[in-house]
C-alpha cells in the first residue's frame, strides 16, 4: 500500500481559515456505505442520522496553549510545540530551529518570565525539555503560550474556546479532536432527549494523530503513542447501547483509535494507557459502527483511516465530491458522517 494512493486535488482556497457560526452550521456530507447514497445536509442535521439506543463517542481532552515563541542563548527566534508531559515540567516537545536547539540549549520565554534547557532527544526528532518559572507551570503556559493552530491555518484566532470542542475537560492535546468542534451544547442536549447515549473517552492529541506520512510503503510509517483512556462506564454503557440493538457512533478519529485500542482482545474492554494504533485499508473494526469526521489532508494517516472504514476508493471519490461541491476542509471545515 503506498502513500500515493490516498493523495486527491485540493484547492488551497478549500482550506477552512476560521470557524463557522454557529458552530453546527457547518456543512454535512452523510454517505451510507450500503447504498453508496451521498446527501449533502448541514451538521445540525445529524441528530436525524441518530436513533434511540445509539451510543455517541466524544474525546474529552482539551487543547492546552502548547506553541511557545522564544529566544535563543544568541538572541535568535525559536518556536516550542510541547507534545506530551513526561514530568512536572518535563516535556517532549518539537523545536525550530532544530539545528540551533541541540542538548544543553538555552530557551527565554516572555523576556525571562519562564525558562527552558533541552536536556535531550528524542526518537521522533523532536527535544526532550526541562521548564523552569515563578510559579506554576501551567500559569506560566497559560500567559504564555498560544493554541497550536496547524501551519495550513493563516488566520489569527481570536477566540482560543472556538479551537475547543464545548465538552472538553481534561488538559493534555497538543491539537483539537476537530470533528467535535461542530457540536454545540444545545445540539448534545436533543441528542440527548432523542434517546441517545453520550459517552466520553479520552485521548489526548499528539504528534501521532497529525504527523505527516513520510514515506511511500505506508507499512514503513511509525505512529508516536498518545495517552487514551475508556473507562469501565464507558464499556458498560457501549455494550448496553450494542445489546439494545444501538450503534456505536465515534465522533472523529481520535475516537475510532480509542476504541479500537480498546478492543484489540476482540471486544471492548477498559483501557488506560498509550496507543500507536495504525489503522489502514484491511483493518476489521470492532467498536465502531459509524464515523463524523471532518475532511483531511492528501495521503495523511486520517484518509488512510477513513479508508479502512469505508473503502479506499469510496473514500476518495466522497472527496472528490468534497471538493467539487465547495466543502471546507480540514480542523475549522465541513464534516461528513459515514454510516
Amino acid at each position: 500500500m503506498k502513500t500515493s494512493d490516498f493523495l486527491f486535488d485540493l484547492p488551497e482556497s478549500q482550506i477552512a481559515q476560521t470557524p463557522i457560526e454557529p458552530r453546527d452550521h457547518s456543512r454535512l456530507m452523510c454517505v451510507n456505505r450500503a447504498t453508496g447514497a451521498l446527501t449533502h445536509e448541514h451538521f445540525y442535521d445529524v441528530i436525524d442520522h441518530l436513533q434511540p439506543n445509539d451510543a455517541l463517542v466524544i474525546n474529552e481532552t482539551r487543547v492546552i496553549p502548547a506553541r511557545l515563541y522564544g529566544e535563543r542563548e544568541s538572541g535568535g527566534a525559536c518556536e516550542v510545540l510541547l507534545l506530551r508531559q513526561i514530568g512536572p515540567k518535563r516535556w517532549e516537545t518539537l523545536v525550530k530551529p532544530g539545528k540551533k536547539l541541540r542538548v544543553g540549549a538555552q530557551i527565554s520565554f516572555g523576556g525571562g518570565r519562564m525558562t527552558a534547557t533541552i536536556v535531550a532527544p528524542t526518537d521522533a526528532g523532536g527535544r526532550v525539555v526541562d521548564f523552569s518559572c515563578e510559579g506554576t507551570f501551567e500559569a506560566a503556559l497559560d500567559e504564555l503560550g498560544e493554541m497550536p493552530l496547524p501551519p495550513y491555518i493563516h488566520e489569527k484566532l481570536r477566540d482560543r474556546d472556538r479551537y475547543q470542542t464545548v465538552y472538553a475537560r481534561e488538559d493534555g492535546s497538543a491539537a483539537a479532536p476537530t470533528a467535535g468542534l461542530h457540536f454545540t451544547p444545545e445540539l448534545l442536549q436533543k441528542i440527548r432527549d432523542k434517546g441517545v447515549e453520550i459517552v466520553p473517552i479520552l485521548l489526548h492529541v499528539g504528534l501521532g494523530t497529525f504527523r505527516p506520512v513520510k514515506v511511500e510503503d505506508v507499512s514503513e510509517h511509525v505512529m508516536h503513542s498518545e495517552y487514551c483512556e475508556v473507562t469501565p462506564q464507558a464499556v458498560a454503557a457501549l455494550r448496553k447501547a450494542r445489546a439494545a440493538g444501538g450503534r456505536i457512533v465515534a465522533v472523529g478519529t481520535t475516537s475510532v483509535r480509542t476504541l479500537e485500542s480498546a478492543s484489540l482482545s476482540g471486544q471492548l474492554e477498559p483501557f488506560r494507557g498509550w496507543t500507536d494504533i495504525f489503522i489502514t485499508p484491511g483493518y476489521e473494526f470492532k467498536s465502531v459502527d459509524a464515523l463524523i469526521t471532518n475532511f483531511h489532508l492528501p495521503g495523511s494517516t486520517l484518509i488512510m483511516l477513513v479508508s479502512a472504514f469505508m473503502g479506499r476508493e469510496e473514500a476518495l471519490q466522497a472527496y472528490k465530491v468534497a471538493v467539487e461541491e465547495g466543502y471546507r476542509f480540514f480542523s475549522f471545515g465541513d464534516a461528513m458522517l459515514i454510516e
